[in-house]
Parts: C-alpha cells; sequence; structure tokens
C-alpha cells in the first residue's frame, strides 16, 4: 500500500477553549459552557507538535487532547449527508470541531497504525473519534453524537511522530500500513456494534498502534464483558435535555 493513498488537508482549524452563553439563560442551550470545539481556519504554517497544533487546546483534558489525540480529522465526504440528514445546511468547514477537514480519504480507506507525511510532520492514525455532547449542543441537535457514532462518520485522530510545520492545501500521503484488517470502520464497529464479541474486543486490543484508552476498554471488555458507559460521554447532553 506505500505510496497508493494519498488526502488533501482542505482547511486547518485551532481555537483555545471559550465560555460561552450566559447562565442567566432562560434556555438551557443557551447557558453558559466552555468548549475547545469552536475552532477557525487558518491558511498559515502552524507548528504540529506531539500534543497539539500550536494554538489550539481542548478544555477538557481528561478525554481530548494529549499524544493519542494530538489532531482530530474529519473528512469533507462527509458534509453533504449531515446537511441533510439533520437539516444543516451549508455547515462551515471545521463543523464537527476537527483541526484537519480532509479530501480522498475516510473511514473504510485508512486502518489503525497507517503513517502519513503531512508537510513537515509526520502522523499516525491512533483512533476513531468519539463524538460527546458538546457536538450536539454546538449544533442544537440533542442526538447528533450518538448519530454520528451510529453511522461510523466518526472521523479519527492523529497521533504525531515527527513534529513540523503543516498548513492547509498539505497533502497527506500514506507511508507505512501495519494492520490493513482493522479499518478505522472496523474499528467503530467492534467498539460500537460488536458490543458482546469479547474475541473481537481482545483481537482489537491486540493492535499495538490503536490508543492507549481504547486498547484498556477493549481489554476490559474482552476480560469481564464490561462495556463502555455511553451516558457518561453524553452526559452534558442529558443535562440539557432532561
Amino acid at each position: 500500500m506505500k505510496n497508493t493513498v494519498s488526502a488533501t488537508v482542505i482547511s486547518l482549524q485551532i481555537g483555545l477553549p471559550q465560555t460561552v452563553g450566559r447562565n442567566e439563560s432562560p434556555d438551557p442551550m443557551d447557558q453558559a459552557w466552555t468548549t475547545g470545539f469552536f475552532k477557525e481556519p487558518t491558511s498559515g504554517l502552524i507548528w504540529l507538535g506531539r500534543t497539539n497544533l500550536e494554538g489550539d487546546g481542548q478544555a477538557d483534558l481528561e478525554n481530548h487532547g494529549g499524544p493519542d489525540k494530538a489532531v482530530n480529522v474529519y473528512p469533507i465526504e462527509h458534509y453533504p449527508y449531515w446537511e441533510q440528514a439533520v437539516i444543516l445546511p451549508e455547515l462551515p468547514l471545521g463543523a464537527f470541531g476537527e483541526n484537519f477537514t480532509t479530501q480522498g480519504l475516510v473511514e473504510s480507506h485508512l486502518c489503525i497504525g497507517d503513517v502519513f507525511a503531512v508537510g513537515e510532520a509526520l502522523v499516525q492514525v491512533s483512533q476513531p473519534r468519539q463524538p460527546c455532547w458538546k457536538l450536539a449542543r454546538r449544533w442544537r441537535v440533542n442526538d447528533l453524537a450518538l448519530r454520528v457514532q451510529e453511522t461510523g462518520r466518526t472521523g479519527w485522530y492523529f497521533r504525531v511522530l515527527k513534529e513540523g510545520r503543516v498548513q492547509a492545501g498539505n497533502r497527506l500521503v500514506l507511508l507505512e500500513r501495519h494492520h490493513p484488517n482493522w479499518t478505522v470502520s472496523a474499528a467503530n464497529e467492534v467498539m460500537h456494534h460488536r458490543i458482546d464479541d469479547r474475541k473481537a474486543a481482545q483481537e482489537l486490543a491486540a493492535c499495538a498502534y490503536l490508543s492507549t484508552r481504547w486498547r484498556e476498554k477493549l481489554k476490559r471488555r474482552a476480560f469481564s464483558g464490561m462495556r463502555e458507559n455511553i451516558a457518561a460521554r453524553l452526559e452534558g447532553l442529558r443535562k440539557v435535555f432532561d
């Protein structure tokens, strides 16, 4: 597969956490919340470090950011689906809180552990994205995060193997493929749909390039049958809509 897969970063977004809304608002959707979801496109060269892009940040560092989630990626190919399915016309690039909006790759086209060259950097696919309640709150669609998860149109994360400058317009060129059977789509299937398949959980957990967080979750499931608590990830959403 070497050098046979490539894509383009058509837009690059960064943004620091901010508090939006007002606590005194009568509408729960408009009450204050702190998030790094709102990111703005930039055309200049940006330093991509081990844990994030320069000028970017996350409000919830327990569940977002860090070495395994340095870059949040979402394909432009999914935008038309959401514009029609959720009636969100003309979504701006970065609408899913992603750092890289890409063209030429979707979840079924790339695999856990894939290494790409982008600008001066080297990045590696670490896990599918697991959307949280903030995506739903941003677009005021109470089940949007769950629908993103259920459709498999999740996007994914990159870890950074080599730091360097990147910018919109850079090509993503595949250099290494270690696990051709473990596409991002297949990983999503095991985590979210084959929840009673402990053997599949054990096999995916053995993938050395999968993020530490996902490997730990899958090992627990394989050992005890314990499933991820989806409600916990969507807790903020329930607080708004209950």
